[in-house]
């Protein structure tokens, strides 16, 4: 091949011999004993029984106000407007408090008590554990989001989804392991799917809603069996090029990427396309048919993605410009909630109507809370030292809370769950042991916990 001519071009040269010539039974004859790259992305069995097969990461970006949502706080309705020392976590200078601004109600048969924010979600909490004592590192969001997402708070590390990725594979083949439904991108950017150190099949593939979901999907030749052709004579040389420098996991990233994207030219598709969904499904998420964008839209296709055999899937919600960081009016609160209370809702109840609930771990989180005191003119400022998320299904105790803060919502009290804590607990749920999960890189072994971390036994059921 080194003395055909400059001016043929790889990719030419491929159709030609793809295409019909008569040198390529030879080639194929010759090339079939080379040996293949093994299925990197194969799954795993978990190395303790699961109780979740699959996760569900919703993201709110910006900051969730804890006592605004899932954090009642009755004593700072009787001290608004009072000064205290708390500075939520940007100075301890005094602050002047602000009561919530939404009444709280029991929901469910447990009576959890969730904010006018969330009236459909009220109603899902027999499903859900809230963890009402969560704790950051940072007061950034760059660094909080970071943190959330990749168990480090300062430097790029592996997302959650790429780890999971790396140690239970894919359930389906034809699909990615990680997928990330983001149509805008949030304060950390593409670092929340990013795979960092991990071999690069283990990165989230990015999906941003609208007429093409995933770019690219169309082949770009009609002619029947020309690209399988193609694809398979790829295939057999990178795989003799890869058996020759063992370890190479660029290339055996390469290889990989190329199955993937083939099969998702039809699965993905599939996956993407609501026209078999009735009526009352799209109902549930308060879509419209023919709707391909919103979040309703991110919720629906994160169950059909689970439903595939997708390993993890994150859902995001807002951007860096446009999201829950309400430093100026937490009235603006109310216009994110009304964007993802009924999808998320409607997405507990239809994994719950199919039976898939049980072992699906659906995950909400923040990267922080926000400070009892006003920031801004009728805000709130950053807060990691508590806030609030929860966990559904996947072995979870449903219809509970966990953990307490103080009576403004300032400080943890009781049972701390550090990030670390969440991400060992949401990894326990999986079967895998977080301080087993490593990786060498750089001469030493990392893991998403960093190096330390408890499993939160009590909210396991």
């Amino acid at each position: 091949m080194s003395n055909l001519p400059k001016m043929i071009r790889r990719r030419e040269m491929l159709r030609s011999l793809v295409g019909g010539s008569l040198m390529m039974p030879a080639i194929l004859s010759e090339l079939c004993g080379a040996p293949t790259a093994s299925d990197p992305l194969a799954p795993k069995p978990s190395p303790f029984p699961a109780t979740a097969k699959r996760v569900i990461f919703i993201f709110s970006n910006g900051g969730v106000s804890q006592m605004d949502t899932f954090d009642p706080k009755p004593e700072l309705n009787k001290a608004d407007g009072k000064k205290t020392g708390v500075g939520g976590g940007l100075s301890n200078q005094q602050r002047v408090l602000l009561k919530p601004l939404w009444d709280f109600k029991p929901g469910g048969k447990c009576g959890t008590m969730v904010s006018d924010l969330f009236p459909h979600l009220r109603e899902c909490m027999d499903d859900i554990c809230v963890i009402r004592s969560m704790k950051g590192e940072d007061n950034e969001h760059y660094n909080a989001t970071l943190g959330i997402h990749t168990g480090s708070f300062f430097f790029s590390r592996p997302s959650i989804g790429s780890w999971v990725s790396y140690g239970l594979g894919t359930m389906n083949g034809n699909l990615p392991s990680f997928v990330a439904l983001a149509p805008q991108m949030p304060y950390a950017g593409t670092q929340i799917f990013n795979n960092d150190f991990l071999p690069a099949y283990h990165q989230g593939v990015r999906v941003v809603g609208g007429k093409e979901p995933i770019p690219n999907l169309d082949r770009r030749t009609r002619q029947s069996g020309l690209q399988e052709m193609e694809l398979e004579l790829a295939d057999v040389l990178n795989n003799r090029h890869l058996a020759a420098r063992a370890g190479d996991n660029d290339l055996a990233a390469r290889i990989r990427t190329f199955e993937t994207a083939f099969h998702m030219q039809t699965d993905a598709r599939d996956v993407f396309n609501y026209d078999k969904e009735s009526d009352a499904t799209l109902a549930l998420y308060g879509l419209k048919r023919g709707q391909t964008e919103g979040f309703g839209w991110q919720c629906l296709a994160a169950r059909r993605l689970a439903e595939k055999g997708v390993r993890f899937i994150e859902i995001v919600d807002g951007s860096s410009s446009k999201n829950w960081d309400q430093h100026g009016d937490m009235a603006e609160h109310a216009i994110h909630a009304k964007n993802i209370d009924q999808p998320i809702a409607g997405l507990l109840a239809d994994l719950k109507a199919r039976g898939m609930l049980e072992d699906t771990l659906v995950v909400w989180t923040t990267e922080f809370g926000r400070t009892p005191g006003v920031d801004g003119t009728k805000g709130r400022g950053h807060h990691s030292a508590c806030f609030s998320s929860w966990l559904a299904g996947g072995g979870v105790k449903g219809g509970i809370t966990y953990g307490a803060t103080d009576e403004i919502a300032s400080t943890v009290v009781e049972n701390k769950v550090h990030v670390h804590d969440f991400h060992a607990t949401i990894l326990h749920l999986l079967g895998i042991n977080h301080e087993a999960l490593t990786y060498r890189h750089g001469g030493r072994d990392y893991r998403l916990t960093d190096v330390f971390g408890n499993v939160v036994h009590d909210i396991i059921a």
